[in-house]
């Protein structure tokens, strides 16, 4: 037999006990403040019908999609109906002979067909959360994978901004008890078609976030160059400059805005809505950056929008998300408003390994590591170790007869705080010896007194 290579496919991971941990204690923190917020748990299937994702996430996130290939394909019979097709394929088309389901890109579109399947059986406003993988076809680096998590929270149903309030004081209260400083950054996509139609039409503000979006990779001049190849004019192209170089106090920077787009309703109704966010969160102490290069370059965005950012660590957005007022229309079900946001469980946890904000508590399971020193001995503390797991103390019995230094070892590499010694003494007299191996000191107490301990 041929040695296989063994690997995984690039931009996955595998992950070790002690990161389950970490990655579970970001989970938990998150779930539970949504859970504090009132939102309920919802899951999907981990792949979608092909027509459900496309054409949901602009042109730039349509590449992006990891599309499926149909069962059968390896029978003679159908490959020869297929075999034309697979050329379309690698030009980027669809063939339903081929390909008729992909792996969900995101939890917003899946939670969107969901909710246009279901609307009928739910209570609105509706408040999801959602904890589960994605994949995109990305290029791997630093903080971004082809498989990684999103925890999302929407609500459906409600236009009322109290809604977007909430979602900024969700961010701000799991990334404090994360102990993350960070940056919560918001725009509003009317203020965005404001531009394009200042700038000569709404049918550009694809083309004119699109290219705003990759500000903070490539910089303002190259911009500018592909807002050229997009088709703009220089006159627009220096209107779409001023925009972005808006600077100064959330005050000062909306001034400065109205000035430039005048009396455009839409903008000045993104405007309002952002003021009004703004002076919810001043009340609660909560800050928030206002950012007009902010643009978030997918197209269900019709509202305000967020974004956040880590401070003190060079990494990409760990959030984002934003209002999206007919999401459901795309499936045969409009006017149900809904606005979400999104946390990003990986690059959250490169920042706080980074920074190391772990507790240093998650790096021990095992709480108490029981010696195992004969047969005789060894039935005792098995005995002892299950009335210590009925207390939820957790503890295990070394897996053979062994020599004092291998278990001391052992319980060393684990990080077990605890070790309990039963000896042929010990046996004798009902007691055992405890020892923390964190500081060296020991005790012996009988047997009896052990569920009593404070481990």
């Amino acid at each position: 037999m041929a040695k296989v290579k063994v690997g995984i496919p690039q931009g996955t991971r595998d992950f070790s006990a002690e990161v389950v941990k970490k990655r579970q204690y970001i989970f938990n923190t998150i779930r539970n403040v949504f859970e504090l917020y009132g939102f309920q748990p919802l899951e999907t299937p981990a792949m979608e019908n092909l027509e459900t994702l496309m054409g949901k996430y602009g042109e730039e996130g349509d590449k992006l999609i990891f599309k499926i290939l149909n069962n059968g394909l390896e029978n003679p019979s159908k490959f020869e109906q297929t075999r034309n097709a697979f050329e379309k394929i690698l030009e980027g088309k669809n063939n339903p002979n081929i390909t008729e389901r992909a792996l969900r890109y995101d939890l917003t579109i899946p939670f969107a067909r969901y909710v246009a399947m279901n609307h009928g059986q739910l209570t609105f406003p509706f408040k999801r959360y959602q904890i589960q993988p994605v994949w995109r076809a990305d290029r791997p680096q630093k903080g971004r994978y082809r498989e990684f998590y999103q925890c999302d929270a929407d609500v459906v149903g409600s236009n009322s901004l109290l809604n977007e309030v909430e979602l900024v004081h969700i961010y701000a209260t799991v990334f404090k008890q994360l102990s993350i400083e960070v940056e919560i950054k918001i725009n509003s996509r009317k203020i965005l078609a404001a531009l394009a139609e200042v700038c000569g039409g709404a049918e550009k503000l694809t083309d004119i976030t699109v290219a705003i979006d990759k500000l903070d990779k490539i910089g303002i001049e190259k911009v500018k160059e592909e807002l050229v190849q997009r088709g703009l004019n220089e006159n627009q192209i220096n209107i779409i400059e001023q925009y972005l170089l808006i600077d100064g106090s959330n005050v000062e920077r909306l001034n400065k805005l109205k000035k430039l787009i005048g009396n455009n309703e839409l903008g000045n109704k993104g405007i309002e809505e952002i003021e009004y966010v703004l002076t919810h969160c001043q009340l609660s102490i909560v800050n928030c950056q206002l950012d007009f290069t902010l643009a978030r370059g997918l197209n269900y965005y019709t509202g305000i929008i967020f974004e956040i950012k880590a401070k003190n660590v060079q990494m990409g957005s760990i959030g984002g998300g934003g209002r999206y007022d007919d999401l459901t229309g795309l499936f045969g079900v409009p006017n149900i408003p809904g606005v979400g946001i999104s946390f990003g469980v990986d690059r959250i946890y490169d920042v706080m390994e980074e920074l190391k904000l772990f507790p240093e508590t998650l790096s021990s399971s095992t709480q108490v590591l029981f010696f195992n020193l004969g047969i005789e001995e060894g039935k005792k503390a098995f005995h002892l170790m299950q009335q210590l797991r009925s207390k939820n103390i957790r503890c295990e019995l070394f897996h053979e007869t062994s020599k004092f230094d291998k278990q001391f070892k052992y319980a060393e590499k684990k990080n077990i705080p605890y070790a309990i010694i039963i000896g042929s003494k010990e046996l004798t007299e009902n007691t055992c010896v405890v020892k923390n191996l964190s500081n060296g000191t020991q005790q012996t107490i009988t047997q009896e007194a052990l569920t009593l301990f404070s481990f």
